[in-house]
């Protein structure tokens, strides 16, 4: 009997061993809202090359759409995909996050409306 909710899909977390296992639990993932985008291609746990293309082209087209170079989101993959396995893990795409929150910080302290 559908009841009209859905039931939230399991979340992945690395275990103290680095393999990932599965929780219910909320975490840093599903706070996220663009970890979404993970497991249309099979693995919930990590967003593949198409998957981080549908994330950037979605919720970062301003950036996306002012590349003059159309190898800059197939350079920024192959950056962040530390462990060379064709896949971003959470870990990974959070320095990605990271990495904006730094530009947004430095460009906002460099704007003539900032106040020390």
């Amino acid at each position: 009997m559908d009841t009209g909710t859905t039931r939230p899909r399991p979340l992945c977390r690395t275990s103290n061993s680095g393999k990932p296992f599965k929780s219910s639990r909320p975490t840093g993932q599903e706070e996220s809202g663009s970890w979404k985008f993970a497991g249309k291609e099979g693995n919930n746990c990590t967003l593949s090359k198409t998957e981080f293309l549908t994330f950037m082209n979605m919720e970062l087209a301003a950036f996306t759409k002012n590349q003059k170079d159309p190898g800059v989101l197939d350079r920024m993959m192959k950056k962040l995909d530390l462990n060379s396995d064709g896949q971003l893990d959470f870990q990974e795409f959070l320095n990605l996050i990271g990495g904006m929150a730094i530009a947004c910080h430095d460009s906002f302290t460099k704007s003539p409306h900032f106040r020390k």
